[in-house]
């Protein structure tokens, strides 16, 4: 693999100072495990002049209780979120996504901001500059076609981190610092669908951490995913669901989707699906219900109806093993 161009490295004391840096230096990208970002840049995906290190903030990479929620800093790393025995017991869709996510030589430097914010992906993007520039690159970097669809005038790069539809079946918030200040917004505000820019972040901001609130009594979760290998690789689908159980039925249910579209996809109308039996009637309803929301393209190894029914298939037996949980 290629070394990396030349670069100047910042470390950042504080998120404010991070995000100082972002503004006065054009182009500059946040690094902090580097886990996705370094191997891109080693292919020429991106020549950013500086690179701004988050890793040494203080408490950036907290997890703590905030009421009888969490905060958990966008510096934790995914090995601390898996192994935080709490957070499993609270939270399970997170700590099973985080224990899935890349492998275990990346978990234990990997972040949670990082997976948040990770590049979408594709099979003609993500190459080695020489076999892009020999297919006249694409339209997420450097051409002007998508090889995917490319009567079309977007790019269809899927997103494919795990830990985004985990926090959005939990009613995550982030937190973002940025040069003119802080906000706060729901996690879902976060993506765009366009797989060239599908971050809703300005030039100069940067995820500080995620807020999860309490949970309802009685919920159940969990994080099932399908890839090509069984550790180290992104998923061709990933589903979070949430769902509370009454009288044996579906009282209520909450799934998000990666790896199908160009951001992680929260699936709508979910309240229809409640107030019945987790039966075969139900299952069925709630595959069809994935088989129409999902969008996946032809943007990894695998085609795209075989990705849509291993959405399908994994949700529906997600839904039935939770149900069966005593």
């Amino acid at each position: 693999m290629p070394t990396l161009a030349p670069f100047t490295l910042h470390r950042a004391t504080s998120a404010t100072h991070a995000a100082a840096l972002l503004a006065r230096l054009p182009g500059a990208r946040i690094v902090a495990g580097g886990t996705d970002l370094v191997p891109n840049l080693r292919r020429g995906i991106g020549q950013p002049a500086a690179l701004v290190d988050v890793s040494s903030i203080a408490d950036f990479d907290a997890i703590v209780r905030d009421g009888d929620g969490w905060r958990i800093g966008a510096g934790a790393t995914l090995a601390a979120l898996a192994s935080d025995a709490a957070l499993a017991r609270e939270l399970p869709a997170l700590a099973q996504a985080a224990a899935s996510a890349a492998g275990p030589g990346h978990r234990p430097v990997a972040t949670l901001g990082g997976n948040l914010c990770l590049d979408t992906r594709c099979v003609f993007y993500n190459q080695s500059d020489w076999w892009r520039r020999s297919n006249d690159y694409c339209l997420k970097l450097g051409g002007s076609t998508c090889h995917v669809a490319p009567q079309g005038e977007r790019c269809h790069a899927a997103f494919s981190g795990d830990l985004a539809p985990a926090l959005l079946v939990h009613e995550a918030q982030i937190e973002v610092v940025g040069a003119n200040g802080a906000r706060c917004l729901p996690l879902a505000d976060l993506y765009l669908d366009d797989g060239a820019r599908h971050l809703a972040l300005a030039p100069d901001e940067l995820i500080v951490a995620a807020r999860i609130p309490p949970q309802p009594a009685g919920a159940r979760s969990g994080y099932r995913k399908a890839r090509v290998r069984g550790a180290m690789d992104f998923p061709l689908a990933g589903v979070a669901l949430r769902a509370s159980f009454a009288d044996g039925k579906l009282a209520t249910l909450r799934v998000a989707l990666s790896g199908t579209n160009s951001r992680p996809l929260p699936l709508a109308d979910t309240d229809a699906l409640c107030g019945t039996p987790v039966d075969d009637a139900l299952l069925a309803a709630l595959g069809k219900r994935i088989g129409k929301q999902v969008s996946p393209m032809r943007t990894t190894v695998t085609s795209s109806h075989y990705r849509r029914q291993v959405a399908m298939v994994l949700a529906q037996r997600l839904l039935r093993d939770l149900a069966a949980e005593r």
